[in-house]
């Protein structure tokens, strides 16, 4: 039998991965200009921007959704 594959694409993707690539991808300039969130205008770091997000439900969505809009 063969085991169920989960169709989720960021199965196996933190949000450390996650944030890592799109500020290697965009940058953070560009970043805060697609998502207007403070962690990434305001002196931004993967730190900072990791525990805003861990606690900040639709800025979370807004990050995997420009992941997926971008990688995918």
């Amino acid at each position: 039998m063969s085991s169920p594959h989960n169709n989720d694409p960021l199965h196996g993707l933190t949000l450390e991965q996650l944030v890592v690539r799109l500020v290697d991808h965009y940058g953070w300039e560009v970043l805060a200009g697609k998502i207007n969130i403070n962690c990434f205008k305001s002196d931004p770091s993967i730190k900072s921007s990791l525990k805003f997000l861990r606690r900040t439900p639709w800025a979370r969505t807004q990050v995997e959704q420009l992941y997926l809009a971008s990688f995918a």
